[in-house]
């Protein structure tokens, strides 16, 4: 059985003795289990609730304080832009790029993205359903990215809700030969604590199974050495001290 890619990493760039918190777990965790986690944090999160919420340490200092992870510890790592003109910059510096849900039918973003030869990681909008994103994997695919991968992060349901319908995975594994599950953010409660994101991280260990059931072969966890304190996705973030536990149930 092939081992699954993981993707894990705090929300946002927090400081850089974050970034060497978590790099270290997760060296760690590939040495125990064999995997190859990949590095996962923002420079820059530009959807957030509230203009006065923390957004990041931008793009000249977040790239740097990835390229230094990547030096320092081996990692592969993901990142996300929002605009066009992040992709040559960013594919400078990461494994795969990452296109956010709610920009994914974003045709600029997503050619830019692909252009750079890298892989890219496309999110499914909280709208589309799985099927839907056979258009946006073409787009990447047909631009020249490296690989495309499509990942499930729930759907709208209401107000200040998502639920996750694991049809969507089985659908995206008919487009995509990587799938990736979402776990963290699709347990999100979006703008739903008062200006800024809710969520109820006891779902997520089951959230993997469950899309592992499905077929899922990616996994993707937010993960804080205290999701309490985090600037950004606390609520729905996974203890760093719980991702060997989680992992080691994946395997």
């Amino acid at each position: 059985m092939s081992i699954p890619k993981i993707i894990a990493g705090p929300c946002v760039i927090e400081s850089a003795e974050l970034l060497d918190e978590v790099a270290r777990t997760l060296v760690a965790i590939n040495a125990k289990h064999g995997t190859e986690i990949i590095f996962k944090a923002s420079f820059d999160k530009a959807n957030r609730t509230s203009l006065r919420s923390y957004r990041g340490v931008g793009m000249e200092q977040g790239l740097q304080m990835l390229a230094d992870i990547r030096s320092k510890y081996g990692l592969q790592i993901l990142t996300d832009i929002h605009e066009s003109w992040q992709a040559a910059p960013v594919g400078e510096v990461v494994n795969v790029l990452q296109i956010p849900a709610f920009l994914c039918r974003q045709t600029d973003l997503l050619v830019a993205a692909a252009r750079t030869g890298k892989c890219v990681n496309i999110k499914k909008a909280q709208f589309l359903s799985g099927e839907d994103m056979k258009y946006p994997y073409e787009k990447a695919m047909e631009s020249g990215a490296k690989e495309v991968w499509l990942t499930e992060r729930g759907n709208i349901y209401g107000y200040n809700n998502l639920v996750v319908d694991f049809r969507n995975i089985a659908d995206m594994r008919k487009i995509a030969e990587t799938v990736v599950m979402d776990c963290t953010h699709s347990v999100q409660r979006p703008g739903a604590a008062g200006g800024k994101t809710g969520g109820n991280r006891e779902f997520v260990p089951a959230m993997a199974l469950a899309a592992k059931a499905f077929g899922a072969n990616g996994y993707f966890f937010e993960v804080h050495p205290n999701p309490d304190c985090a600037l950004s996705d606390g609520p729905n973030m996974l203890y760093l001290s719980d991702l060997d536990d989680v992992v080691k149930s994946l395997l």
